[in-house]
């Protein structure tokens, strides 16, 4: 707001002829259409993609029945599943930290880059080759699927950074896809067992199913992160990035025009006050100046913030206000989605593959982890409804769960009798867990993006 002068003779900044493409424009940005997602394309792709970045570690799960006859005696699911977790965990971390560091596609492309070396190099040297002996095997599958979280772990966060930004049901497609991969392996790995007898025949081809199945989720993503509907959502977060809001630490000089040009606001650094400079904690105004001087209250510039700007202590200050503001909005949905996954993954799939039956022999785990993917797949498509869900009804929901946790070790506890030893009750165990999975794990991912500025998105 300007006082004391006439401001017809001042035109408004960012004012520019909009191209038909340019999807950056001011003003009129808001009143643009935007493009459709013809026959779910889009959608469709956002399912792949979410299926990629969980289907190398659903890779080394679902071939557990190889690796328990490779080494016997051994807690290799157990092992496999604590270094993903323990890995990924860390990864998150410095992601979070490192998330304006490097672009959304240079972090997707590291993810998927990780996935297929990792995924080839266990189907040639470890499974093809056999290069190496039984306790160096161990440790190099332990190792491969360390390096298969750090990839698949910034490539899964930076896939939410992502759909944040776009329309509440293509986060959710990435849901899907989550499960979809778990469906696929299942069913990748059933097939390939009634096609291949041998055990270790079938485990490669099913581990070159993996390989290729990344590779197809890696060209969708190419295909369609240029169309028009995406550059049309990343341009309206950009935009609502790029407002710089003058603070009281700097000067602006408007700039007076002809009728034919356009105004140009000046910032610069505020010089030493003294007794008689303006200030904006307590304005005054200097008589002797030579023109008339303007008292400006607010002054919003839409334009690319530079580097130099973010970086240093004032960068790291404002990211850790931003990450605090949002925690602040999105706190009962961090609680819920903490608890979902931590009662998931304290049964699935390090207990879920202990539990043993007589009659199902080595198919016993492959059918747990067949339910729990079918399941948790229809949890995830329940979810698009979720209106009805708020925060603490997701965090009261996610404690109840927990009860899952002693039932399903009961199928497992004693060793050689255990408490539910009917086949039956770990079933109906693995199905709620992966039901109460899809909605409980969907539902506060598809609705915390709702609850910032457009501009904090990427970061939820």
């Amino acid at each position: 707001m300007i006082e004391g002068a006439d401001t017809g003779r001042y035109t408004k900044l960012g004012k520019h002829k909009r191209r038909k493409s340019d999807f950056h424009a001011s003003n009129g940005f808001s009143n643009l259409s935007p493009p459709k997602d013809s026959y779910n394309a889009i959608y469709a792709a956002f399912i792949l993609g979410g299926a990629g970045f969980l289907l190398p570690y659903n890779s080394f799960i679902m071939a557990m029945d190889y690796f328990k006859i490779r080494y016997p005696g051994t807690p290799v699911v157990f092992d496999m599943s604590l270094v993903y977790i323990v890995v990924a965990f860390l990864t998150v971390l410095g992601n979070n930290l490192l998330v304006e560091t490097f672009s959304l596609s240079s972090r997707i492309n590291f993810g998927y880059f990780m996935s297929f070396i990792t995924l080839t190099f266990v189907a040639t040297c470890e499974l093809w080759w056999e290069a190496f002996g039984t306790a160096t095997s161990y440790t190099v599958n332990l190792a491969a699927v360390a390096v298969v979280a750090v990839g698949c772990t910034v490539q899964q966060s930076s896939f939410y950074g992502y759909t944040s930004m776009l329309p509440a049901r293509y986060t959710q497609a990435v849901m899907v896809g989550e499960s979809a991969s778990g469906v696929f392996t299942s069913s990748a790995r059933v097939l390939t067992r009634f096609l291949v007898p041998e055990i270790r025949g079938s485990t490669i081809y099913f581990f070159t199913v993996s390989v290729s199945a990344v590779g197809t989720c890696f060209a969708m993503y190419h295909l369609v992160r240029r169309t028009d509907f995406i550059q049309f959502y990343i341009a309206l977060c950009d935009r609502a990035k790029t407002r710089i809001t003058l603070e009281p630490t700097e000067d602006a000089g408007l700039i007076e025009t002809t009728d034919s040009q356009y105004g140009v606001l000046k910032i610069q650094s505020s010089p030493p006050p003294t007794g008689t400079a303006l200030s904006f904690t307590n304005p005054v105004y200097e008589p002797s100046a030579p023109a008339p001087t303007y008292k400006v209250e607010d002054v919003v510039i839409r334009g690319r913030t530079s580097t130099s700007a973010n970086g240093g202590v004032n960068g790291i200050r404002r990211g850790i206000q931003s990450r605090w503001e949002i925690t602040k909005a999105i706190y009962p949905y961090m609680i819920s989605i903490c608890l979902a996954y931590f009662t998931t993954l304290c049964m699935y799939p390090g207990i879920a593959s202990e539990i043993v039956s007589c009659h199902l022999g080595s198919w016993m785990p492959i059918l747990m982890m067949a339910i729990f993917n079918g399941a948790d797949l229809i949890g995830k498509m329940l979810s698009s409804s979720s209106s009805h869900w708020t925060g603490g009804r997701l965090v009261r929901w996610c404690i109840a769960r927990i009860i899952l946790i002693p039932l399903l070790l009961m199928c497992t506890i004693p060793r050689n009798g255990p408490i539910f030893s009917e086949v039956i009750f770990p079933f109906v165990f693995i199905l709620i867990l992966g039901l109460s999975n899809g909605v409980l794990g969907s539902v506060p991912i598809i609705q915390a993006p709702s609850k910032v500025e457009d501009y904090h998105r990427e970061l939820t």
